[in-house]
């Protein structure tokens, strides 16, 4: 059993916490806490918080619509800023499209 809070509560027994570990280690997905969730004739919801707070459930990455990993503006601003080796604070108020424009731009030159 994990060190965190893992306590039997009201809500979940020793046993129940013991199977959702066993469980989600074995398959961390959302589908998998859908299966403990209905096992156990609880909300998904709150097994999530219960495994979050065992320490143990990792939340799936974000895509966008096309599928493609979420990238934030600070990350494009950090990529850019380490390609050119300067510093630009200002640069994080240029919008996402042209940063990304920019970093293209910037990865074709060096590629060069």
């Amino acid at each position: 059993m994990s060190d965190f809070t893992a306590k039997p509560s009201s809500n979940y027994t020793e046993d129940m916490i013991s199977m959702m570990e066993e469980m989600y280690t074995n398959a961390p997905s959302r589908a998998t806490a859908e299966a403990l969730a209905a096992e156990f004739d609880k909300p998904v919801r709150s097994v999530i918080a219960k495994l979050s707070s065992l320490g143990i459930y990792k939340a799936e990455a974000r895509v966008t619509k096309q599928g493609t990993p979420v990238v934030r503006k600070e990350e494009l601003v950090a990529q850019i800023q380490a390609s050119v080796g300067v510093e630009v604070p200002t640069l994080a108020k240029a919008t996402k499209a042209d940063l990304q424009t920019l970093l293209t731009a910037i990865s074709t030159v060096a590629v060069q």
